[in-house]
């Protein structure tokens, strides 16, 4: 069941995924200091401008420009029709796995089974040009897995993602199913031609998205989405991936948020086989049959409960990976969606993955040389998270948490697209 919100609790939440300017790590910092967002909302610009870029704080202190009214209107009537969900940072059925991520959205719309977002997942991915036989054995360890109980993660794209799905889909209704993460609105297929299959994956499965309705998959958010397919997961296997892929991201993004990386070999003469290569070289598991993966997996979690093979013996409580491979969980007495938001966006979490602190004030912060080393990656054209983690070898945790707080200190700006700027004296270059 989905949570049930009042009208105005819904606008608000639609207001800051709407609203220009706002990216999920500012949001999730208006969320820990000041609580829900119909109270971020209710703030003073005052308020709000030691928290935000001024221009900012104004424009979210006032009621919603027609622009953005429109955009919440549409996730209205989207929201509005049968099978489909909003869930929220503050929900108790915000899937425990995201909440181990580093960088969790703050909201997700979903059509289908809201229940298997909360299910043992294997994540699928490979090439969109795959070859036949790449596409077979996608899909035959997407229904070996599916048939033992576990819900199969991939992106809807061509190749091997399209026939994860197929082969989760032939394990029928007493399967563990499949989730499509989609990286535009849950109203704007992509590619189109798996628009059917989408359809497919909605009647029986679910299809979930961070994007409001209408946004289109623009390249940059493709990133995004991959890292919620491996934060959704207990493992990830790729099964084609050229060198440089986003197959190989997805995997990496896996290895941050402490899921399995599997990997099929091939060939050592075709150039699909070279990305899951360079993985097995890495450190990813080898694997030939579905049975490979569950005999890791069942070392780090619970099975599925229709699985027929004899769990490993559990963890002790206190065990750090129990505490890893379970996914993080609010066992204290929660008197309120509230509190249950100030633990899961504030600072009160035991991973090393915090929500921003209060930022320094900037003559103090630009002393700092970690920032330095972010700003000199970004140098002085739009740059994009992932370009900023490459240039400057930090990790994509850090690297968003430091860009939040440049972007509260008014020295860089997040662009329409995605990307990030320096300001100087007032002009955003780029």
């Amino acid at each position: 069941m989905s949570t049930q919100r009042t009208p105005e609790e819904l606008a608000a939440w639609l207001r800051l995924a709407a609203e220009p300017g706002l990216g999920r790590a500012t949001v999730r910092h208006l969320l820990a200091e000041l609580g829900l967002p119909h109270q971020i909302l209710s703030a003073s610009a005052g308020t709000l401008t030691r928290l935000l870029p001024p221009e900012l704080a104004q424009r979210l202190s006032a009621p919603p420009i027609d622009a953005v009214h429109t955009v919440m209107q549409q996730a209205e009537t989207l929201l509005a029709q049968t099978g489909h969900h909003l869930i929220t940072l503050a929900d108790p059925d915000y899937p425990a796995s995201l909440l181990d991520s580093p960088d969790p959205p703050f909201l997700l719309f979903v059509r289908g089974d809201l229940s298997r977002l909360h299910r043992p997942s294997v994540a699928i991915v490979g090439a969109r040009s795959a070859t036949e036989g790449g596409k077979d054995n996608a899909r035959a360890f997407a229904r070996y897995l599916a048939e033992r109980g576990w819900t199969i993660i991939s992106g809807l794209a061509r190749g091997i993602d399209a026939a994860a799905h197929e082969g989760a889909m032939q394990a029928g209704a007493d399967g563990g199913g499949t989730i499509a993460v989609l990286a535009g609105g849950l109203d704007v297929m992509y590619p189109p031609q798996h628009t059917r299959l989408a359809e497919e994956i909605a009647a029986t499965g679910t299809l979930v998205t961070e994007y409001l309705p209408g946004t289109p998959p623009m390249a940059y958010r493709f990133p995004d989405r991959n890292r919620l397919v491996a934060a959704l997961s207990r493992g990830v296997l790729v099964v084609e991936a050229a060198t440089q892929s986003g197959s190989l991201l997805t995997a990496r993004l896996a290895l941050e948020c402490s899921r399995e990386v599997f990997a099929i070999p091939g060939s050592i003469h075709a150039p699909l086989s070279r990305g899951c290569h360079a993985l097995i070289r890495q450190g990813a598991k080898l694997v030939e049959q579905g049975n490979d993966i569950e005999e890791e997996l069942q070392r780090t979690g619970p099975l599925p409960a229709n699985n027929p093979v004899a769990p490993y013996p559990a963890r002790a409580p206190g065990h750090p990976a129990a505490a890893r491979s379970h996914g993080r969980t609010d066992r204290s007495p929660i008197s309120s969606s509230a509190d249950l938001l100030a633990r899961r966006a504030g600072a009160d979490t035991h991973s090393e993955h915090r929500a921003p602190q209060p930022v320094r004030p900037a003559n103090r912060m630009l002393k700092d040389p970690i920032i330095n080393r972010v700003l000199d990656a970004m140098g002085h054209d739009p740059a994009s998270t992932d370009q900023i983690c490459r240039r400057s070898g930090l990790d994509v945790a850090r690297v968003s948490a430091l860009l939040t707080e440049l972007e509260l200190n008014d020295v860089i700006q997040r662009l329409d697209d995605g990307r990030f700027a320096r300001r100087q004296h007032g002009i955003i270059y780029g």
